[in-house]
Formats: C-alpha cells, structure tokens, sequence
C-alpha cells in the first residue's frame, strides 16, 4: 500500500514538473525581447517600404567615422565615370593610417588612378587617402566638397548630420544619426556604381605609375548569410560603426551599428549586427486592425430616395485587409492615423464600394487603406421602411388621384357626346 502512495505521488511530482518546464518554456517565448548588443545606437529598414523595424536611440547624434565614406562615394558616382581620371593629390597623401599610401605602399602626388580604383580602394579598404583624392577631384578642393556633402544631406532631409571630411576622421563637427546614416546608407546602394563596389570582396587597383594593390572589403560578413554590402567605420571616438545590406528571400533589409566595442577579435559590432538583422527577419508586424475590424463609427446623413428628407445614421466603418505596423518606440510615438471620407450614397453605405480612406503614417511611411460600410442591404431596407412605406403610400395616392381624373374627364366627354344627338 506505502508502495503504491509513494508511486502516485512520484508520478504526480514529475507530471507537475513536466507541466511547470512547458508553462516556463511558454512565458520564456512570450518575454522574448529585443537583442541586447553593445552598440549605442542601431537601426534596421525595409528597404522595400522604408519601414523601421529595429530602433535603439535613432536620433541620438554619434560620431560616423569611415561610414562617412558612403556619402563620398556617392558623390563620386553621380560626378564621374567610372574611367575618369583623378589626381592623386598632396593632402591625400599626408592622410593617417587607413591609407593605402601608408599601409601598403608609398603613392606620389602626381600619379593618378581611375574613378573605378579610387572607389574600391575607399569602400573596400576604406582608404582615407581615396576619399580626399574624391574631395579634391569632384569638388574644387576640399572645402568646396564639403558643401557638396552637406547640400546633399539638405537634398535628403537629413536634419542632424553635418559633415566636415570626406573620410570621416574625428572633429566635433562631423556627426550623424543611426537613422540619417540609415537614408544616406540606402541612397548610395540605391546607385548601381557605389552597390557593385560595396559588395566586391577584393579588387585589383594600381595607379599611373604601375603600383598595383590587391585590397580585401574589410565587411567581415559580407557574402554570409545573405548580406550583400556595406562600410565599416572606426575611430576610438565613433567607436565601431558598421553599414550592411542583406537580401533573404527576395527581401531587403539595411542595418546600422554605431558606437560599439573594439574587442579583442574585432567581432563585437559585426555580432551585434547580425543579432538585430536575424531579429529584424524573424519580426512580425504588430496588428493595428484586422480585416473587417471597426476602425471608426461616423453619423452620416443621406437621402433614401433621390427626392424628399434627408436621414442620419451611424455608420460602423471597417478595412478589408489588415493593418500592422513595427513594434518599436520610433513607430509607436509617431504613428498617425487620417479618416477621409467621401462618396457617401446608398451604394456605398451598402458597404459596395469605399466609402473614404483610412492613411496611416509613420517616420518615413505613408500608407492608404480603402473604408466600407458594415451596414448590409437588410439593415439599410429595415432602417428606411418609413420612407420607403410613405413613398408608396404618396405614389399610391397620386395614381389614385389620376385616375379618378381620368375617370371624370372620360364622364365628362361622354356626356358632351350624347347632348349632341339630343
């Protein structure tokens, strides 16, 4: 008998256990949260519809260092040919460390090299020495280049970025955002030039004088995992910054890091990227309304017949698809919502046709979603017995009145007939 209460109570112990590690496992699922990562700031974007999906302190101003480049480059692009023929200059060559004069092997101030080497060597070696070669090739020197930069970020709307360098080395000046840095990002990949030479590995570039350099794209994650290009940056300021792209599934999405460690491997911001880009992928929408959801209830006013009164009624307004959004600070503090309704009949109030749009807005989306009428054909019928039973009741009445003065007028031409053969 002991033997089978000790049993029973065995068996009890490991059910409750069994039922406590599936509640547990459950609650773990339900709390599972944003990455934690070192960086400051970070960002990710639908490149598709330009949607945040990923936000930690987006509009603090941080310090870019070679992510600059990425501006560079696109003024490169939109100002030369890739076979034009720039000067390598005097204050290219003084450029620090990151240089490929300095690193690899000495440049003169009078040979020259090919747009298209000037731009792998600034995006895949992030040659600082590449980026003043640009400065002074595009603009009229350096300080006429930097206006072009700036004049660009005014282009793009970008209202905490000003730039100082072409390459991106330290001054209190020179800053950005997590979120500008993400639009500057996107428009240089959107130009076909600056996205080849991004996602190139290696290249061979060589100068007038037959230097050649065999450089590597310092992305470490570039062609893993889907991510298709990007820009490392770093200085002991800006800490490590990094730009990617990743394409999964037909679906693109671009990721921004400042301000991370420089740890021992040099790995810190490159996990930290890959944290919030597979979070980013695996995110669902929140659900704001859901196909036929009640977005809005309106008194609207409408005539039942084409003539007579006109009458009120509430009208619940729905959407036929749903509606999600990005479940971050970003989205949650600036999401609007418009109703604008229009093309109110007896159609549309039959829920036939839209009654008016629902737009939904947020940083950098805009969205327009098509309004109907819940009320079906029955309700609105039920609702206008009234009007309907007077109008028939006053068309009745009217028939009636012709005919009785038809009735009288055939009387009348009958009478007139018969005096005449009197």
């Amino acid at each position: 008998m002991k033997k089978k209460k000790l049993s029973l109570i065995l068996t009890l112990i490991i059910a409750s256990s069994l039922n406590f590690n599936v509640l547990a496992a459950g609650n773990s699922a339900a709390k599972e949260t944003e990455p934690q990562i070192y960086g400051k700031a970070a960002i990710t974007i639908d490149m598709k519809t330009g949607e945040i999906i990923y936000a930690k302190d987006v509009d603090t101003k941080m310090y870019p260092a070679s992510t600059t480049k990425l501006l560079t480059a696109l003024l490169l692009a939109e100002n030369k040919n890739k076979n034009d023929v720039l000067k390598y200059t005097q204050k290219a060559k003084v450029q620090p460390a990151s240089s490929l004069n300095t690193d690899l092997h000495p440049i003169n101030a009078d040979e020259t090299m090919t747009a298209q080497d000037v731009m792998d060597g600034l995006l895949l070696y992030s040659g600082n020495d590449m980026a003043y070669v640009i400065a002074e090739g595009v603009g009229k020197d350096d300080a006429d280049f930097m206006n072009k930069m700036n004049e660009k970020v005014k282009q793009l709307n970008l209202k905490n970025t000003h730039f100082v360098t072409p390459n991106g080395l330290h001054d209190p000046n020179h800053y950005t955002t997590a979120y500008d840095l993400s639009t500057i990002a996107s428009t240089a990949f959107q130009n076909s030039w600056v996205r080849e030479s991004m996602g190139k590995q290696k290249a061979s570039i060589k100068t007038s004088k037959g230097t050649i350099f065999a450089i590597q794209n310092r992305n470490k994650l570039l062609g893993k995992e889907g991510c298709i290009g990007g820009k490392t940056g770093y200085t002991s300021d800006a800490g490590k910054c990094l730009v990617t792209v990743y394409e999964r599934d037909g679906r693109k999405i671009l990721g921004v890091v400042m301000k991370s460690v420089y740890d021992a491997t040099d790995m810190a911001v490159f996990n930290d990227m890959e944290k919030v880009i597979n979070w980013s992928y695996a995110s669902k929408p929140t659900v704001l309304y859901k196909a036929g959801d009640i977005v809005t209830t309106k008194t609207i006013k409408y005539k039942p017949l084409i003539i007579g009164p006109e009458k009120t009624i509430n009208v619940p307004i729905c959407v036929k698809e749903d509606i999600g959004y990005y479940d971050n600070y970003v989205n949650k503090n600036e999401l609007s919502k418009t109703i604008n309704l229009s093309n109110i009949n007896t159609s549309t109030l039959k829920g036939e046709s839209s009654i008016g749009n629902l737009t939904v807005k947020e940083r950098n989306l805009s969205n327009n979603y098509k309004l109907y009428s819940t009320i079906s054909k029955a309700t609105l019928a039920k609702n206008n017995v009234p009007y309907y039973a007077a109008a028939a009741a006053a068309v009745l009445c009217i028939i009636g009145i012709v005919a009785y003065l038809v009735k009288k007028l055939i009387d009348l031409n009958r009478r007139n007939k018969r005096g005449k053969y009197i």
